[in-house]
C-alpha cells in the first residue's frame, strides 16, 4: 500500500510538467484508484477524516465523469496538495492505543499428580481449550470414581444387614 501511495504522489508531482493529455488521463486513473484504496483503508481503521479527504480526491480525479478545469494553472495547487496528502498517508504512522482488556477469569494450571499421569491427562495446560478439556475429563473420572465408591459402599451395607 505504501508504495502505491508513493507512486500516486510521484505521478501528481510529475503532472506539474508539460506532458501530453494521455498522461493526465492516466493520472486520473492512478490517483482515483489510489484514493479509493485509501478510502477503503480509512474506513477499516475508522478514520473518517481521511475518508472524507480521499473521497473528495477520488471525485476530483474521477476518470469516468472527469472534472475539467480547462487550464493547467488551477490544477497545479491541486496536484501539489494531493501529492503531499498521498505522501503524508504513506509515511504517517499513528500509534493506536487500544484499551486494555480486563481479565475476568484467571486460569491456573492444575497441579499434576501421579494418578493424572497414569490416567493419561495432559501434563501441561497451555490454553483455555485444553484446560476445559482437562476439566471435563477430570469430572468424568470423578463421577466414575464416586459411582464405584458409592456402589462399593452400598454393597458393603447390604452385606452387613
Amino acid at each position: 500500500m505504501r508504495t502505491l501511495f508513493i507512486f500516486c504522489a510521484a505521478c501528481c508531482f510529475l503532472a506539474l510538467l508539460k506532458l501530453p493529455i494521455t498522461y493526465y488521463t492516466l493520472l486520473r486513473i492512478i490517483v482515483s484508484l489510489g484514493a479509493i484504496l485509501a478510502v477503503y483503508l480509512a474506513i477499516r481503521k475508522k478514520n473518517y477524516v481521511w475518508t472524507f479527504i480521499f473521497t473528495i480526491i477520488a471525485i476530483i480525479f474521477n476518470p469516468l465523469f472527469p472534472v475539467y478545469l480547462h487550464r493547467k494553472l488551477p490544477w497545479v495547487p491541486i496536484d501539489i496538495m494531493v501529492g503531499l496528502l498521498f505522501l503524508l498517508l504513506a509515511f504517517w504512522k499513528k500509534k493506536i492505543s487500544l484499551p486494555e482488556e480486563k481479565i475476568t477469569a484467571v486460569f491456573h494450571a492444575p497441579k499434576i499428580r501421579t494418578r493424572d499421569r497414569i490416567v493419561g491427562l495432559p501434563n501441561k495446560i497451555d490454553d483455555v481449550e485444553n484446560l476445559q478439556t482437562s476439566k471435563r475429563l477430570r469430572s468424568r473420572f470423578l463421577k466414575l470414581y464416586l459411582t464405584l465408591t458409592f456402589n462399593r459402599a452400598r454393597k458393603n451395607q447390604s452385606q452387613n444387614y
